[in-house]
């Protein structure tokens, strides 16, 4: 097995720890079509002729468009924060506000990566106003990501990044697309809440919707779609007709860390051979 390459951002459920299981069930074809692309670690460790990466967080996709197109100007912008003096809570403040009042792309990048390496857990959170709210994240050294940009930035050439919703990017697949979709999880029980990473969240009515688009996806335009999401009967009564694979991973469904375990991480492939039953 080759080395795997790592994401260049921290990601809340980034998916670098279950690629080799997860590509184990992806379908070959010419292009991989991601409708959440998140960190973008099933993108960096597949090999597909081409790529449409889509998600609906606008700064992360003109992140990816700019270490795309001028990752030597990013780089070397990024670095400069990436230094003892900013590694401190007011400084952090700082740059988040700034963040929060720019409207420049290139700016509002250099200051996301600062962020998602200094702030906590690298969520990515926004308030109702659309300002970024994560808090300081007490990092001792925090990594600048240099290797991996690079490697991100080679990988993109064979990508075409694109700030939309799930369902235009199912309208943009074509005869010889693969679907990989990676939805904010379903909740594991029905007090959790689990819009914290995404300002609009992503109801459940969204969870049937994504079934629904990727069955008609499959079954009548020949497209195959692959899901992840928690096993729970929820989830395994939204995909119902689909072939069902089972994973087990670490996830960190707790703040404490005695109290992380596993969780099993469904794999529901809709193909031409969905069947559904009563």
């Amino acid at each position: 097995m080759s080395k795997k390459t790592r994401a260049f951002l921290k990601w809340a459920g980034g998916k670098y720890k279950l690629v080799d299981a997860l590509s184990k069930h992806l379908p070959q074809g010419k292009r991989l079509v991601e409708p959440f692309v998140g960190a973008g670690s099933v993108f960096l460790n597949t090999d597909y002729e081409r790529y449409l990466l889509c998600d609906i967080n606008q700064d992360l996709i003109n992140l990816y468009q700019i270490v795309q197109r001028q990752p030597e100007q990013y780089i070397t912008a990024a670095k400069k924060l990436f230094v003892d003096e900013m590694n401190d809570k007011t400084q952090y403040y700082k740059i988040r506000d700034a963040f929060n009042q720019s409207k420049d792309p290139f700016t509002r990048s250099v200051y996301f990566l600062y962020m998602n390496r200094h702030g906590f857990n690298g969520l990515c959170r926004y308030n109702k106003k659309g300002g970024f709210n994560v808090p300081f994240g007490s990092y001792k050294k925090p990594y600048f990501p240099e290797k991996e940009l690079r490697a991100f930035s080679v990988k993109a050439q064979r990508a075409e990044f694109k700030c939309i919703g799930y369902e235009q990017a199912f309208e943009l697949t074509l005869s010889g697309d693969v679907v990989y979709c990676d939805p904010p999880y379903a909740p594991l029980s029905t007090t959790a809440s689990f819009t914290t990473y995404v300002g609009a969240g992503f109801s459940l009515d969204d969870q049937a919707l994504l079934a629904r688009h990727s069955r008609h996806t499959a079954v009548e335009r020949g497209i195959p779609v692959l899901i992840s999401n928690h096993d729970i009967p929820l989830t395994r009564e939204l995909y119902r007709g689909a072939k069902f694979e089972k994973i087990q991973v670490q996830r960190n469904i707790s703040q404490k860390g005695s109290a992380r375990k596993k969780v099993d991480e469904l794999m529901a492939l809709y193909d031409q051979s969905y069947h559904y039953e009563e």
